[in-house]
């Protein structure tokens, strides 16, 4: 016997379609919603972490601005001891200098050579004298650009001729000469030797006959 299904079938498969249809995309949101939960989640833990991080890398900042500000401080203070230390190391040396600069003058100043006054301004030492011929004058040059250790770049500032003088029973005309030398840095003489904003004056007395000047005196 022949069975006829008169029922809507395709009206069936419509519905059951549709009900296919609505069940995965409820399932595709379900899962969407799923997956969007777990990314914010992480995401969140991806923040959190790097802010943490962030808050650690900041601590550390401060702290190592906080040291660089006491090394710069401590090195100040380096600096400023060493700048005293020098200080008082070129005062030490510098006690010293007038009297190298007395020994070696008296021991470059030839015979015929009278000194009146030498005065040092740091380095420079300005030297004003009298002398019996201008060979005398010359010698002494020589003697402070040759044989000195001291002294360098001697030169002559002015000579000239003065009032002729009674030396004994003798008639001498003597020549009225000033000049400039350096002091010398080296290495057996103390570091420096420029003293700060003092100057040395010294006055060799004139003694003898009257307006006579008397003889520098020379080291054996």
């Amino acid at each position: 016997m022949i069975l006829i299904n008169l029922l809507p079938h395709r009206e069936e498969k419509r519905k059951q379609r549709k009900r296919a249809f609505f069940a995965s995309l409820a399932a595709s949101a379900a899962v969407g919603a799923v997956a969007l939960f777990v990314w914010y989640t992480v995401l969140q833990q991806m923040t959190a972490a790097q802010e943490s991080r962030n808050a650690f890398l900041k601590a550390e900042i401060e702290r190592l601005d906080t040291q660089i500000k006491d090394i710069a401080t401590l090195r100040m203070e380096i600096d400023a001891l060493k700048a005293r230390q020098k200080a008082v190391e070129d005062l030490q040396a510098d006690r010293n200098v007038p009297v190298h600069l007395l020994n070696e003058i008296t021991r470059q100043t030839p015979e015929g050579i009278y000194l009146t006054s030498i005065r040092q301004n740091g380095q420079v030492v300005l030297i004003n004298g009298v002398a019996q011929t201008n060979e005398r004058v010359s010698e002494f040059l020589r003697n402070a650009l040759y044989n000195s250790p001291w002294l360098e770049k001697p030169e002559l500032i002015e000579i000239k001729a003065s009032a002729a003088q009674t030396v004994g029973r003798e008639q001498r005309r003597l020549f009225d000469f000033s000049m400039r030398v350096t002091l010398k840095r080296q290495q057996t003489a103390p570091p420096s030797m420029a003293a700060s904003g003092a100057a040395t004056n010294v006055t060799l007395p004139l003694n003898g006959a009257p307006g006579t000047p008397a003889p520098a005196a020379k080291s054996s």
